[in-house]
């Protein structure tokens, strides 16, 4: 099983591109942009070193999926998805921030909680909460978007407001937009059995218009809890049975590495790899509620250039 963990393609009319820890996005005459959704996978901000068969495959298509099915709520960057491992949209403009929405306390937040934290972005979190414990209401804890090698970093919408990285006006709109797709997500969810735990969204601007953008509801982007075991599961104390890639970061954390200074990346021998690669197929069914179709493997790089080239020579 061959996995995509780097490409240098030069597509017509290119003007740059873009190499992040897990997409390779290619700019195209500043009117579109072509996303290869690699192999890579990353954890603690740290892009590990091999890649994962499949992987990409899989988030690739169920962004497609849930981009399509909440386009009535805000405007998206998607145009098409010429191949599996790609999307090709919109353009836009960038906003500095990540909205982040959780349902539910785990995960960093938890972490942090357990340490004596009660605020998170200048949302004040009660006493007296357990781990997996949903909130009364769903909250947003945006983070900036940092640049490559750098840790994403959390940070209030006051100060969002104040550094002036997003206009009030516009700050508005994003908070509504990201309640809504939470709410969307969180009911196509329930039909698959699955609790949307927490997520993140991306949104851009062109010609004055939102757009959401990136990639929405993947297990890269999203967490899930199984629905039929979370009440007794959480009554009990034990954890929940996630739709993740948290069981990659427990697996790192298990060999002692937290993306800290001077640790090393546990070996991540065949075994391990095919493992985390069975493990995203269940994911992908389960998500999307779609048998998950195996690519070809065997020229991964000429055929995404072959699919990617034939639909821009139709723009």
């Amino acid at each position: 099983m061959n996995a995509l963990t780097k490409t240098d393609f030069n597509f017509d009319k290119q003007k740059s591109v873009y190499h992040g820890k897990v997409r390779d996005v290619y700019n195209i005459n500043d009117e579109l942009l072509v996303m290869v959704v690699s192999d890579r996978i990353s954890a603690f901000d740290v892009v590990l070193p091999k890649g994962i068969p499949y992987k990409g495959q899989m988030l690739n298509q169920i962004a497609a999926k849930f981009l399509d099915a909440t386009a009535d709520i805000v405007p998206n960057w998607k145009l098409a998805t010429p191949d599996p491992m790609v999307t090709v949209g919109v353009h836009c403009d960038s906003y500095p921030v990540e909205m982040i929405v959780r349902g539910y306390l785990c995960g960093s937040a938890w972490r942090a909680y357990q340490k004596g934290v009660r605020e998170i972005c200048g949302v004040k979190i009660p006493d007296g909460m357990r781990e997996n414990q949903r909130f009364a209401e769903p909250i947003i804890t945006p983070t900036t978007k940092a640049d490559q090698g750098f840790h994403d970093e959390d940070i209030s919408k006051e100060e969002i407001l104040k550094q002036g990285l997003v206009s009030a006006e516009d700050y508005a709109l994003l908070e509504k937009y990201t309640m809504q797709l939470f709410l969307r997500g969180t009911e196509m969810a329930l039909e698959r059995g699955l609790i949307l735990v927490d997520t993140k969204y991306e949104f851009g601007k062109k010609n004055g218009q939102i757009y959401l953008i990136d990639e929405i509801h993947t297990p890269d982007s999203s967490r899930y809890f199984y629905a039929s075991e979370y009440q007794a599961r959480f009554e009990k104390g034990e954890q929940q049975k996630q739709l993740s890639k948290e069981f990659v970061r427990e697996w790192l954390m298990e060999n002692g590495f937290q993306g800290k200074e001077g640790q090393q990346v546990p070996e991540m021998t065949d075994e391990i790899v095919a493992s985390i690669s069975e493990r995203y197929i269940e994911l992908f069914e389960n998500i999307s509620g779609e048998k998950f179709i195996k690519a070809p493997t065997e020229n991964i790089l000429e055929r995404i250039e072959k699919n990617v080239s034939k639909y821009l020579a139709t723009r």
